[in-house]
């Protein structure tokens, strides 16, 4: 009758204890699908606001090119880097799992930057655009388009931080990567990042010198 009683005793405290581990397994498991999700999310915010200043190129380019004798090298190096992050193919509602593909999205939009900021240096040279309605207002989106990309680049890597530190640590680490949860990329930091890139036009300085 004892070795009954304690036979059924180990049974209760193994099935308590089975039960315990199911309980945690599954909390567990809804909560990196709920960092999983946020980290999508957050992503699908980076591509709305990168998707937002490329579809302000085309008027930008069309606004400035109506100014007389303006950089055609400009303008093609601008519309060329934007035809380079369309090539980039990702998908906009799930965060890479590739590095190489999150560095190749973010180098092709890094071109893309630096070729807006050159067409943006040399716009200055030619301040009867600053007189143009079309040309102010897009001043004014393109300063709270940069203003949001920094912004949510910095919000995705921290998603993702909050992610793959979940599934690194106990005791998701045992079996996260078999129930298909893996490491995701961040963007890389560069010097500065902590700080919204500003727009800024100044049509103060004077016209640069061209040779007769």
């Amino acid at each position: 009758m004892k070795k009954l009683v304690v036979a059924i005793f180990a049974l209760v405290v193994i099935g308590l204890l089975l039960v315990i581990m199911v309980a945690v397994a599954g909390w567990n498991y809804n909560h990196l699908v709920t960092l999983s999700q946020a980290v999508d999310s957050q992503w699908a915010q980076v591509q709305n606001v990168y998707q937002r200043r490329a579809d302000l190129i085309p008027n930008l380019v069309a606004t400035v090119s109506g100014a007389a004798n303006f950089e055609k090298s400009t303008l093609t190096e601008i519309t060329a880097a934007r035809a380079s992050v369309g090539q980039v193919k990702l998908d906009p509602n799930a965060a890479p799992t590739d590095p190489a593909k999150l560095a190749a999205f973010d180098q092709a939009q890094g071109q893309l930057s630096s070729a807006l900021s050159r067409l943006l240096v040399v716009v200055e040279r030619y301040p009867e655009l600053k007189a143009t309605e079309n040309f102010q207002e897009l001043q004014a989106q393109l300063e709270g388009t940069e203003n949001r990309i920094a912004v949510e680049r910095r919000d995705f890597n921290s998603a993702v931080q909050a992610y793959d530190t979940a599934i690194k640590s106990f005791p998701a680490v045992f079996y996260a990567s078999a129930l298909g949860f893996q490491y995701k990329p961040y963007f890389s930091a560069t010097p500065g990042a902590e700080t919204p890139p500003k727009v800024q036009f100044d049509f103060n300085k004077p016209a640069a010198a061209t040779n007769p």
